[in-house]
């Protein structure tokens, strides 16, 4: 059942699924915060690190994740949700946190509006707000 889930978001988005797509796309769906390349090359330890960029910027082509600069120097990625085009109006604020180095896509806040001088264009926009997580919050909250 859930292979056929992946199966499918993989064939709306024009990806044929194969199995290390399929894979990739399995362990990647349920992530709640932000993660790199070599997040992803730790926990698919069968899967080549070649194969995982060259999956990752399939993904990032037809809208499967979008990349996070948090600031970090390494480029982070994110699962879409199904109905992103990865227009200005989906993009949202990004949390990165300076105590456990983790970043967050936080999709219920969007980017405030900025007006541009005349003749300059929006093509893509990086909006990351650094601080303490709220487990970071919690654990430092309980050794003092």
């Amino acid at each position: 059942m859930i292979n056929e889930k992946l199966e499918k978001r993989l064939e709306k988005n024009g990806i044929k699924p194969t199995a290390n797509r399929l894979l990739v796309l399995d362990a990647i769906s349920n992530k709640t915060e932000i993660f790199s390349l070599l997040d992803l090359e730790a926990e698919l330890e069968t899967i080549d690190k070649s194969t995982l960029f060259r999956t990752l910027t399939l993904f990032l082509n037809h809208l499967i994740v979008h990349t996070v600069d948090d600031g970090s120097g390494s480029l982070k990625y994110s699962v879409c949700v199904e109905e992103c085009d990865c227009s200005t109006a989906w993009q949202h604020v990004h949390f990165y946190c300076s105590v456990c180095n983790r970043a967050y896509c936080l999709r219920d806040i969007s980017i405030p509006k900025v007006t541009l001088p005349v003749g300059f264009e929006t093509k893509t926009i990086n909006y990351v707000i650094k601080g303490v997580c709220n487990h970071c919050k919690k654990f430092a909250n309980k050794l003092h």
